[in-house]
């Protein structure tokens, strides 16, 4: 998987995300999620940890990671995402382009070999 941003610092809580994308429908669904979801996503969520597609193993996939402080802090601004009036425009524009998702709420770990 290639990365495209990094923007947050570690967060202990993270929603991973895998959407699988209709075959060759990757870049219509990118330029969608771009310009219908992103505007959205960043005035509710705040900024991604980041950005990948798949190259090895199951194919044409999308995944994206948001890091929160805590479950609170994940349900908040989760609810503030499915209210925001626009959101309904991104879900119907992108609806035809995914055929699964996965969602996973996934702990960061402390181990005593890596310096923190």
């Amino acid at each position: 998987m290639s990365a495209i941003v990094n923007l947050t610092p570690h967060k202990p809580l993270v929603d991973h995300r895998i959407y699988t994308i209709a075959l060759r429908k990757m870049p219509e669904f990118l330029e969608v999620f771009n310009r219908l979801a992103m505007p959205v996503l960043l005035e509710t969520l705040g900024n991604p940890l980041g950005f990948w597609t798949s190259m090895v193993g199951p194919q044409n996939q999308f995944v994206h990671l948001w890091g929160y402080d805590d479950l609170a802090d994940y349900e908040r601004r989760s609810q503030a995402r499915d209210a925001h009036p626009d959101f309904p425009t991104y879900l119907q524009a992108s609806g035809h382009l995914i055929t699964a998702q996965e969602t996973r709420l996934i702990r960061a770990v402390q181990l005593s070999a890596i310096p923190r």
